[in-house]
């Protein structure tokens, strides 16, 4: 019957006199073959993916950085998947909301800092790295302790009695990483004469340079971006961080996670890497972030 019906929709799909023919033929039959040429278009299921990030600096910056390099991972993916792939944004205001998001499944890939990485990974071991940013071929890159152009302050001891600016309280540079060096420099919160914790790498910036704090820490390339535009601050010490890791929800389907990891390690073009990773991507491990998780045990020592 099949074969017939075939046969029959070959010989009237001539696209001028095949509907004449067809609305010719008895009502069941006609009703069989629009049905049997329907089953023979093939299906076209797209994929629609979500890229989930918090403000680590203004939002609009946050889109204009990953947006480029999102549109290149559509096509990128929709040829290495053979479908169509769509990629929509969403961006948290606070690190925790955009942790959440990613830990119960409500966003497909996300790229956090190292600390929100291993605050995600603990709450939900299913979650896996995608690749991690490289800067020169190397898997770390700087974080700044920053303080008024004009500051007399020379050492990270000098800090004592003075007041901090920290980022997020879920940051790796703007919290754990900056704790560490006060906490190796024998300083705790409480021979600060102030600290606060203003959420973006920027404000920090800003504050310093205002003199509403002495001190403060940033990304380095938060850190030059403020110089560049004229905000009076300088470094006061810099400190490694681990590169960011690109991490892929526990609920997104593997066989998109392995063209991910593919698609990822292949890109060198600079025009699509200039706004995320100058270098590329490398394979990942979570290993790779044992330094941050020691971080954030230290931390805890820093408001006793």
């Amino acid at each position: 019957m099949i074969t017939a019906f075939s046969r029959i929709w070959t010989h009237l799909s001539n696209p001028v006199a095949g509907p004449l023919r067809i609305m010719r033929l008895p009502g069941a039959i006609r009703m069989a073959i629009l049905i049997s040429g329907v089953a023979a278009v093939p299906a076209t299921a797209d994929i629609d993916l979500v890229f989930g990030t918090y403000t680590s600096d203004k939002a609009t910056v946050v889109v204009q950085k990953f947006r480029p390099f999102l549109s290149y991972l559509e096509t990128a993916l929709s040829t290495e998947l053979g479908e169509a792939v769509t990629i929509r944004m969403q961006v948290s205001s606070h690190y925790q909301t955009a942790i959440d998001a990613l830990v119960k499944g409500e966003v497909d890939f996300t790229r956090f800092g190292p600390a929100s990485y291993v605050t995600a990974k603990s709450h939900n071991d299913g979650i896996e790295i995608i690749a991690m940013e490289t800067k020169k071929g190397r898997k770390s890159f700087k974080g700044i302790i920053a303080v008024a152009e004009t500051s007399s302050i020379s050492d990270i001891a000098e800090l004592r009695g003075r007041s901090f600016a920290f980022g997020d309280s879920l940051s790796t540079i703007g919290r754990y990483l900056a704790q560490k060096e006060l906490l190796e420099a024998g300083i705790h919160g409480n021979d600060l004469s102030d600290y606060a914790f203003l959420g973006r790498h920027d404000r920090v910036g800003a504050a310093v340079g205002k003199g509403d704090f002495d001190a403060g820490a940033l990304k380095s390339s938060t850190f030059k971006k403020l110089r560049a535009a004229g905000v009076p601050i300088r470094e006061l010490l810099s400190f490694d961080n681990v590169t960011k890791p690109w991490i892929a929800a526990s609920t997104l389907d593997s066989r998109i996670l392995v063209a991910m990891r593919r698609v990822f390690i292949a890109v060198d073009d600079p025009a699509v890497l200039k706004t995320i990773s100058k270098s590329g991507f490398l394979p990942g491990e979570d290993r790779e972030y044992a330094p941050i998780r020691l971080a954030m045990e230290l931390s805890a020592q820093f408001a006793d």
